[in-house]
């Protein structure tokens, strides 16, 4: 995986990350969090998967599916009959607690990734004219509501230093996961998406 494909930019250090950015530490398997880091389709499944489940687990999801599938490819999970890749999502232990809703939902994203973007989930804010541009590129993703437009820019601003003029706007002004590097942060990130939720109409 390019750099640049990650990022959109050139000259970063080895892992993709600007100096200085927050490292991904969402799961205790550094071989998860290192994928998050540098395959961007393995980032927008693991948001896609993180609902009603502990975070932990919705971002240990791209890379057991990677796994239980051989690649993580938006072209041929995109083409994949959609009742073995919903078999691939039911194989214990679950990749979600609702594999039915989860694996369609994983493959329509990868649809849009094919369809829009040729395949290169990277070019969703590689190629984001500015913060405008690249909220609605994010809101058309399947499974991106406002919140989770919001927790991506966030993301992709502090762990990836994806700063196009005008993302401050369309930030999440909360603690999410892009706050996390450490145990205590992650409790705090899951404390506030509990309280948040609670709150909810």
């Amino acid at each position: 995986m390019a750099l640049e494909t990650l990022t959109g930019r050139v000259g970063l250090p080895f892992d993709g990350r600007d100096n200085g950015a927050m490292p991904i530490e969402w799961t205790q398997n550094p071989e998860a969090n290192r994928l998050l880091e540098n395959d961007p389709l393995a980032l927008l499944i693991g948001m896609v998967l993180d609902q009603q489940v502990k975070m932990e687990k919705a971002f240990n999801g791209p890379l057991e599916l990677q796994r239980r599938l051989g690649h993580l490819d938006a072209e041929k999970i995109a083409s994949m009959d959609p009742d073995r890749l919903l078999k691939v999502f039911r194989e214990r232990p679950a990749l979600h607690r609702f594999p039915g809703n989860m694996s369609k939902r994983v493959q329509q994203l990868c649809r849009v990734v094919v369809d829009d973007y040729h395949g290169d989930a990277g070019a969703v804010w590689m190629q984001a004219r500015d913060g405008d541009d690249l909220a609605v590129r994010i809101k058309k993703l399947p499974g991106f509501g406002d919140m989770k437009v919001k927790i991506l820019v966030t993301v992709l601003a502090k762990k990836f230093g994806v700063q196009p003029a005008g993302w401050e706007k369309y930030a999440a002004t909360w603690h999410t996961i892009a706050d996390v590097d450490s145990p205590e942060t992650m409790e705090q990130a899951r404390v506030v998406k509990r309280e948040m939720k609670a709150g909810q109409p």
